[in-house]
C-alpha cells in the first residue's frame, strides 16, 4: 500500500483471528513505511480519567474514562485531542484536521491549539513495516474514513454498528460471516 491511511479507520474483521481485536475500530495515528500505529477507540474502561490524569478530567468527553487502546506497551499513555485552532504547537500534534496526540503532561489550557475535547488510551496497537498493509490486503481489515466524531464519541459501544451501517464494509463483513449481523 503506497497511500498512508493515517487518520482512517481499521474496523477488525471475520478473518483476523486476534481476539485482542474481536470488534475493535481502530483509529490510525501513523502509518508508513516503518509501520503503523493506532488506538482502539471503542474500549472504554473502568479507570475514571479524574483519578487517572485528574488535570485532564474537564477537558475529556463522555465516557470520562481511560480506554483501552490496544495490546501493545499497556503502561504507555496515548492522549488525542481535537482542538479549536488545528495548528500544530507545543503540546499538540496534528493527526488529521482537527485532531492529533497532545501531550498529557501539560495541562489542557496550556496548549496552544486550544483543547475542545480530549480522549486518553492506555497502550496502542502497532504494526511492523509493511505488516498492516498485508493484513489490510489479505482481508483481515476494513480501511474506512472516519467522521469528526467517532474518535470523541459519547456512545462508544455504539461506534462498531455505527460505522458499519454507514460503510460498504457491513455488506462484506456480512457476506464474509452472517453471525456478525
Amino acid at each position: 500500500m503506497s497511500d498512508s491511511l493515517s487518520g482512517r479507520l481499521l474496523i477488525a474483521g471475520p478473518s483476523l483471528g486476534d481476539p485482542n481485536f474481536d470488534r475493535t475500530i481502530v483509529y490510525l495515528l501513523d502509518h508508513g513505511a516503518e509501520g503503523a500505529l493506532g488506538v482502539v477507540i471503542n474500549r472504554p474502561s473502568d479507570i475514571d480519567i479524574v483519578d487517572a490524569l485528574p488535570q485532564w478530567s474537564n477537558a475529556t468527553g463522555r465516557p470520562a474514562v481511560v480506554f483501552s487502546g490496544g495490546p501493545v506497551e499497556a503502561g504507555v499513555i496515548v492522549g488525542l485531542a481535537r482542538v479549536r485552532d488545528p495548528i500544530s504547537c507545543p503540546g499538540w500534534s496534528p493527526v488529521v484536521h482537527d485532531v492529533g496526540t497532545v501531550d498529557l503532561a501539560m495541562a489542557p489550557d496550556a496548549i496552544a491549539a486550544d483543547v475542545e475535547v480530549a480522549r486518553v488510551f492506555a497502550g496502542y496497537a502497532g504494526w511492523g513495516a509493511g505488516q498492516l498493509d498485508d493484513e489490510v490486503a489479505g482481508g483481515a481489515w476494513f480501511v474506512v474514513d472516519a467522521e469528526p466524531d467517532d474518535v470523541f464519541t459519547a456512545e462508544p459501544e455504539h461506534l462498531w454498528g455505527t460505522i458499519l451501517c454507514r460503510n460498504e464494509a457491513r455488506i462484506a463483513m456480512t457476506a464474509a460471516n452472517p453471525s456478525w449481523n
